[in-house]
């Protein structure tokens, strides 16, 4: 369901664009901003189900705000916009714990697309820097090879690799949704990854998932 969000860009225009297309969509929008450095307190006084923020601002850019966010909001899903499709900023993005990455051409059905994945957990790449994403993956080594994961570690794995909850996870498995959630913390441990998106680069370079699942 629409939820609350916080929007912060330094342009105006675009965040009336924003804005109009957030309110069409049943969202409210319950502050702006325009820099980065405005971002934590607006998280402080509106508490938003999300965050849309721009990459590039002139004070404190989205990259260095999203730092902060995670450092006092780990869980809460932030959504990076930018003109820039490069792997760069792509990766350092889901480095720094984005929820997803939403180009600014990108057609106007994905905010709305890329805001119901994030709200519900999962991770939400413009479909044009998602192969950023998988290329450098593929061209670096991973110190935990996926075969040393349990046969029922890999099943949890692809399954959160492609967007599936806990829940859902647990009824395609048969199991309980507790053993889902140690299965997915125990993941994360042995792969020394923080969060969903991570798991999601792992699965990419190691051949769990491909690109078209």
């Amino acid at each position: 369901m629409p939820g609350r969000v916080v929007l912060v860009d330094d342009h105006e225009l675009v965040r009336a664009g924003i804005r109009s297309l957030l309110m069409d969509a049943g969202y409210q929008v319950v502050a702006e901003g325009n820099d980065g450095d405005q971002v934590v307190d607006l998280l402080e006084r509106h508490t938003p189900d999300v965050l849309l923020l721009d990459l590039t601002m002139r004070r404190c850019s989205g990259l260095e705000a999203l730092t902060l966010v995670r450092a006092r909001w780990p869980r809460l899903p932030v959504i990076l916009l930018s003109m820039h499709d490069t792997r760069d900023y792509v990766l350092q993005a889901m480095q720094k714990g984005a929820s997803g990455y939403l180009l600014k051409d990108a057609a106007v059905v994905e905010l709305s697309l890329a805001l119901q994945a994030v709200l519900d957990g999962h991770c939400y790449l413009s479909p044009r820097v998602a192969s950023q994403v998988v290329e450098a993956a593929s061209a670096q080594t991973q110190a935990a090879p996926a075969d040393e994961l349990s046969a029922r570690q890999r099943e949890v794995l692809y399954w959160l690799a492609k967007g599936k909850s806990n829940k859902e996870i647990a009824q395609l498995l048969e199991l309980s949704v507790k053993t889902v959630d140690t299965h997915r913390a125990q993941l994360m441990d042995r792969l020394n990854v923080r969060d969903l998106p991570g798991l999601v680069r792992y699965a990419l370079r190691r051949g769990i998932i491909g690109l078209d699942d």
